[in-house]
């Protein structure tokens, strides 16, 4: 859905279903100013907007290379109330998402913040870290899933994740002095070789790690890893996720770093930042908490941001 705001008629137009792709996205921005200057009117400024998601920064960045403005919108910055049920349709989101972007424009507090475009390789640079992150947590539910397999048959003391596992399953019993039923065997030495396949996967991403980390360093970001994991007791893996996902970024203020501590996209927000009310003890914690977390397993990596208008 499109929509636009027309300050010299004072009201909105008609929304519009955009089609898919770049092309379509801004076939309604050119039609529009077409229309105005035909209409005599000088168009001194276009400023997009569209709320962060599944499409991350690629659109706004193919907008700005055309001399277009174009802002990401926090999804959990959007004051909304939650006193009472609401509706909720595109037509309602796109006109909430265009009052507040009108009010960031002109600069008063309180209606949303924008999230930092980041370039092609600061956004490539994140993504051994998080492919390995996601890696991790995939080794952890295999593992939990067999043990669980095996649970039901009453075997606590087997290991699956250990390298000799899988011959070992033709001679397991369970209690009653039974082997397992084919197709539970069948079911873990899949699971065994899609662990294997995450094994090698993981000891990849952190070889690679390794082997960058010895060459020379050419970049800042590069100095600041060399730097950060010669610190003892912190390690290769959280030096690389402090600097690839916190200290490269452009912190603007104190708020900036402040607001820095919310949860990444597609992780629990905080229950606190997209409602009217002050955040609760909980949120706060919660915060605190983000900033302690990269040095843990399960970490939550800080995001950026920025408020006001310009």
């Amino acid at each position: 859905m499109a929509g636009r705001c027309d300050r010299a008629r004072g009201r909105a137009s008609p929304f519009e279903e955009t089609r898919a792709g770049c092309r379509g996205a801004v076939a309604p921005v050119q039609r529009w100013r077409e229309e105005a200057t035909k209409a005599g009117r000088t168009i001194a400024r276009i400023a997009v907007a569209y709320e962060a998601g599944r499409d991350g920064f690629w659109l706004a960045r193919w907008l700005q290379e055309r001399s277009i403005e174009a802002f990401v919108i926090h999804p959990n910055s959007i004051p909304v109330k939650r006193e009472h049920r609401r509706p909720k349709t595109d037509r309602l989101d796109v006109n909430l998402l265009k009052r507040g972007f009108l009010g960031w424009l002109r600069g008063e507090p309180g209606h949303c913040t924008m999230a930092a475009i980041p370039t092609l390789e600061a956004e490539d640079a994140r993504r051994p870290n998080r492919e390995h992150e996601m890696l991790v947590g995939e080794r952890s539910r295999i593992i939990n899933r067999m043990k669980s397999a095996l649970a039901r048959f009453g075997i606590r003391n087997f290991k699956p994740h250990l390298r000799q596992a899988p011959e070992r399953l033709a001679v397991l019993r369970t209690p009653e002095g039974i082997a397992l039923p084919p197709n539970s065997i069948a079911e873990l030495r899949r699971d065994m070789a899609r662990l294997q396949l995450v094994k090698e996967q993981i000891a990849e991403i952190e070889q690679t790690r390794l082997e960058r980390l010895r060459q020379a360093p050419a970049e800042p970001a590069q100095v600041m890893l060399a730097t950060l994991a010669r610190v003892v007791g912190l390690g290769v893996e959280t030096a690389d996720v402090l600097v690839h996902e916190l200290l490269v970024r452009n912190l603007r203020d104190r708020r900036a770093v402040a607001r820095g501590a919310c949860p990444r996209a597609g992780q629990r927000p905080d229950p606190g930042a997209a409602s009217l009310e002050p955040p609760t003890r909980a949120a706060r914690v919660a915060a605190r908490r983000a900033w302690r977390a990269p040095a843990m397993p399960g970490y939550v990596v800080p995001s950026c941001s920025w408020r006001g208008g310009l």
